[in-house]
């Protein structure tokens, strides 16, 4: 099964660490990275897909960040 996450974050070195810890884990990335501004806190924030190829069939309790 490949599983897919959707990592986001706030535009500083947090989510480079989120992303840098899933690749390390055996992600890839998937497509472009988002950057985009967020009104609510007038802030900057980040969105970077990634994938993995696991065992097994999928379940919607699976715990993605887990694998």
């Amino acid at each position: 099964m490949r599983a897919y996450r959707l990592l986001t974050g706030p535009d500083d070195s947090s989510f480079c660490h989120k992303v840098t810890e899933a690749l390390a884990r055996g992600w890839e990335l998937h497509g472009s990275p988002a950057y985009a501004h967020d009104p609510a806190t007038g802030t900057m924030r980040c969105a970077q897909a990634v994938v993995k190829e696991v065992e097994g069939d999928y379940d919607p309790a699976l715990k993605l960040g887990d694998l």
